[in-house]
């Protein structure tokens, strides 16, 4: 018998090449005030922001260099005003700006009051803004998440600001924008990608739609990911563009796990890479999990987690151990840093482990991991 489940998404995906060519009057359609929200040169969304102007659109500009945090949006909202629509074209770190001042915008109470952890946690009072997310990278699915992760410099903390109503309007996913993505910006956010596919397919929420997404990502993911790391492939650009709109799907439905539960303290508290922290993380916390796993059916998934692994190495059969051992390898060697070269030292790790049993991703983790464990796992990620 199929458990039953519920499953919520962005209203509109296009997937696929050349799905830019009318995204401008598909953002028009919805509003002729536009906050375009995009990297920290802008360069990348120069064509779309002439497009808009073409459609008879006003802009207005908000440049985001680093990962969001409470100041960056409370900053940008005097400027944000007067929007109808607003478009984030960028990572991760963008999209979730722009989703974040998508709701914002509308907000009568204050931001804190509808944050997670550290706020009240409230709903939304009002709709958000329509949305739209165009990603340029192949990593963290936010083009079609409920939440927003957002810095707060005071607690050291980076925590969500969710809500259904927070579904972008629209998402494209075009694998274009990827080509050309650097080496090191690749393997980072592709890890991040493919650890979104993992975590929701060993999570105690799965359910029958999110395993048909993770099950065919994830040994894709780890294929496509290894040929990026030998030359620039428009193959497997397409296929890392697929297995992060999958992952975004299959977390704002399955939810995620000790990767993540982890990766949001130790970047709140020293400011390292999101993708960066969970590449390095991955290994360390599949072992853990293993070793820890209660129920037989998540450690049947863990098992099948590290035969794909495995397999993506030319090992057939490996247990978690071996195929942990494997990525952890081959991650290093394509250049991935250390916790202690992302600057995470063990006062951060120490503290980390303290917190992290609070972030809304270790909820559906499939094994009860204590403080002491955490700490264990972060010290062999170095």
């Amino acid at each position: 018998m199929l458990s039953p489940f519920a499953f919520a998404t962005a209203t509109e995906i296009l997937f696929g090449r050349g799905q830019m060519a009318g995204a401008a009057a598909r953002v028009a359609a919805m509003g002729r005030v536009v906050l375009l929200v995009h990297g920290s040169t802008g360069a990348r969304a120069e064509g779309l922001a002439r497009a808009l102007e073409q459609q008879g659109c006003s802009l207005i500009r908000l440049s985001v260099g680093r990962e969001p945090d409470l100041p960056m949006i409370e900053d940008a909202l005097p400027l944000a005003r007067g929007a109808e629509v607003v478009l984030a074209m960028g990572g991760g770190a963008v999209i979730d700006a722009g989703k974040a001042l998508a709701a914002c915008l509308t907000m009568r109470r204050p931001l804190m009051d509808h944050l997670e952890v550290i706020g009240q946690g409230l709903p939304l009072d009002q709709a958000p803004l329509p949305f739209v997310a165009i990603p340029t990278t192949a990593g963290t699915g936010a083009e079609v998440t409920r939440n927003a992760v957002i810095g707060v410099p005071e607690a050291r903390r980076k925590v969500s600001l969710r809500d259904a109503r927070m579904l972008p309007r629209l998402a494209i996913v075009d694998p274009d924008l990827t080509d050309g993505c650097p080496r090191g910006v690749t393997l980072a956010s592709g890890l991040d990608a493919i650890t979104q596919v993992i975590e929701p397919y060993v999570s105690t929420r799965a359910n029958a739609m999110t395993d048909a997404l993770c099950r065919d990502a994830i040994p894709q993911g780890l294929a496509a990911l290894m040929r990026l790391m030998e030359s620039e492939d428009a193959e497997a650009r397409d296929r890392m563009a697929w297995v992060s709109l999958c992952g975004g799907l299959a977390l704002a439905n399955a939810g995620l796990g000790v990767v993540h539960g982890l990766a949001g303290p130790l970047g709140g508290l020293t400011g390292a890479a999101h993708g960066a922290i969970c590449g390095v993380l991955l290994p360390h916390g599949l072992r853990a999990n293993r070793a820890a796993a209660g129920d037989p059916a998540l450690a049947a998934r863990l098992d099948q987690v590290a035969g794909w692994i495995g397999a993506a190495f030319g090992v057939s059969g490996a247990n978690m151990d071996q195929a942990a051992r494997l990525l952890a390898d081959w991650s290093r060697n394509c250049g991935l840093p250390s916790l202690t070269a992302l600057g995470i030292d063990a006062d951060a790790q120490l503290r980390a482990a303290q917190t992290a049993a609070s972030s809304s991703s270790m909820k559906a983790n499939p094994a009860v991991l204590s403080p002491d464990a955490l700490h264990a796992l972060m010290r062999d990620a170095g």
